[in-house]
């Protein structure tokens, strides 16, 4: 059945946010390699922007959210421009999502509720990493990491003020799914004051 026909059949079909998640479900099923992986794509001071692929972390109704250093590349982009654009893609099913839309830190509280739930390895990285930093020596992560396995030996591993969530809050979304002759299939959801308004897309 395309998606098109879905869309009109379903009656949940028209929540982006269901869709989305459903599409993920799929590709787990179907054996994708980190089916929440997604490209993300924000603009620094200077205009110019920067992509790079990041883990979708969690989704509902507020949308999508990803963790990260404060200080990364990433963070200081959103700090001077609040806006990103995320990509999903899925080779196997010809399937693509785009999200767009603002960004906003999330909660101290939700944010330390993720990192305690997060391996004790990776706590500890997000200590011992200033992330996008220059690294003249390898071999200094290594020693700073091992300085905080010692210092938090015995205790839980708090949360390092430069390190939390985002939550990517959508006003677009587009499905696009891949089709013969190059006659692929683009859904669109836009944020509208009484809801999503939908429409289809030439490809």
């Amino acid at each position: 059945m395309s998606e098109a026909r879905e869309l009109a059949d379903a009656s949940d079909a028209r929540d982006p946010v269901v869709r989305l998640q459903r599409w993920i479900d799929d590709a787990a099923a179907a054996g994708s390699y980190e089916p929440t992986a997604m490209t993300l794509a924000t603009c620094g001071a200077d205009g110019r922007p920067h992509a790079r692929i990041v883990l979708m972390r969690g989704l509902d109704r507020r949308g999508l959210r990803f963790y990260t250093s404060y200080g990364s590349c990433k963070g200081r982009d959103l700090t001077a421009h609040p806006h990103a654009a995320a990509v999903f893609w899925w080779g196997p099913l010809e399937r693509q999502v785009r999200v767009e839309g603002d960004v906003s830190q999330l909660s101290d509280d939700e944010s330390d509720a993720y990192f305690a739930a997060r391996p004790r390895g990776h706590q500890l990285s997000a200590w011992a990493s200033e992330q996008s930093e220059q690294l003249d020596d390898p071999q200094v992560l290594h020693e700073r990491y091992e300085h905080f396995a010692a210092r938090f030996e015995g205790d839980a591993v708090p949360r390092p003020h430069s390190w939390g969530g985002y939550l990517l809050q959508p006003a677009r979304f587009e499905f696009w799914t891949g089709r013969a002759n190059r006659l692929h299939e683009r859904i669109e959801y836009r944020a509208g004051p009484t809801g999503w308004r939908v429409a289809y897309l030439q490809p």
